[in-house]
């Protein structure tokens, strides 16, 4: 990659030139003070959920910022990952001009997202061994590329991608490389926030769906340099993280013991369900794992699929993406959960 990064060449040209909305919370920021507040036409009667939230998370972001060792201004919170990634498409993608690479089998949405925002998507497809093919990867950029998206460890596959591949691609893609690390607490693979001064087109996206068991309050994270976040910042909506998502989200991350006395159970019990499946026979292969769910092949997907419905179990059936035929996909549930799925297994095997 050139030593100098220009950004500023990055954005869309509407978005440069647009100013963000100012809200009340943006002019007055509280600092505890006991106040009357009647600047942003809220109802006064107190119920707890009556004024408008922080639309920029400070307490949640200074509590992220020193367990991950950042800084608040290399964050930006959504609405879930989704809203995120959604804000990096409409800051950096000019709508039938642009285009991103995605490297199938791979998290569905980033499909979805380009179609919702009208950009072209130039799918690469992983090497047989799930890597990506970076080389060919490289061969599908021309000026136009402004998104590279890598989810590691990947969904549906599981497994963590080869940090020298990852680094190949930040030091030779010219456009904004976005790894999405969602899995990533349950990965030996060290996080690539790390990396972030060293590469200035990094952004990097967790959630607190995943490991923080707290898919219901949608909580999504970027972190990327102070310029990318300014950006984003620029056209976020101005209260897209609610206060009882702020409040929940607050308790779960400062109770850290409990996320990580959960990780660590899930992991043992990863394990477990994968020396189980070692011994049924409809498996023919059990793809190596960094996440909290196990990709297997079968002997027919669809028939075992309805098979482990009709006892109960729901699975995702995952053949119809690219290099997974006959595959399902199974989270990894809690002790009980997964005794019953097993003995289920040995059932049908």
């Amino acid at each position: 990659m050139n030593k100098i990064f220009n950004i500023t060449s990055l954005i869309r040209e509407n978005v440069k030139n647009i100013q963000p909305y100012s809200s009340a919370r943006d002019e007055y920021v509280s600092d505890g003070s006991e106040m009357i507040f009647l600047d942003a036409n809220e109802n006064p009667f107190e119920n707890g959920m009556n004024r408008y939230p922080d639309p920029y998370q400070r307490s949640l972001k200074s509590l992220l910022a020193e367990q991950k060792g950042v800084s608040e201004t290399n964050m930006l919170l959504g609405n879930g990952s989704d809203e995120v990634l959604d804000l990096i498409f409409r800051a950096f993608c000019e709508p039938n001009q642009d285009n991103i690479i995605t490297l199938p089998p791979t998290y569905g949405m980033y499909k979805v997202l380009v179609g919702i925002n009208a950009v072209e998507n130039r799918e690469v497809l992983l090497t047989v061994d799930f890597e990506p093919n970076v080389s060919e990867i490289l061969k599908a950029v021309d000026e136009n590329s402004k998104l590279l998206f890598i989810c590691s460890p990947n969904n549906p596959t599981g497994n963590a991608f080869s940090r020298e591949k990852v680094q190949e691609l930040l030091e030779n893609f010219q456009g904004l490389v976005v790894i999405d690390e969602a899995y990533i607490d349950f990965s030996e693979q060290k996080s690539w926030l790390s990396q972030l001064e060293k590469y200035p087109n990094l952004i990097v996206t967790q959630t607190l769906s995943k490991a923080y068991g707290m898919a219901g309050i949608r909580l999504g994270i970027c972190y990327a340099s102070e310029e990318i976040i300014a950006v984003l910042n620029k056209i976020k909506p101005p209260y897209n993280v609610n206060q009882l998502t702020q409040q929940q989200a607050l308790k779960r991350v400062l109770n850290q013991d409990a996320v990580e006395k959960e990780v660590k159970q899930i992991l043992l019990e990863r394990g477990a369900l994968i020396e189980a499946l070692k011994g049924v026979g409809f498996v023919q292969e059990i793809y190596p794992t960094d996440a909290n769910f196990v990709l297997v092949k079968v002997d027919n997907a669809d028939q075992r699929y309805q098979e482990l419905l009709e006892k109960g179990v729901v699975v995702r059936n995952r053949s119809t993406q690219p290099l997974c035929e006959n595959t399902l996909r199974f989270t990894v549930g809690t002790p009980d959960e997964n005794k019953k799925l097993i003995a289920i297994l040995k059932q049908l095997g």
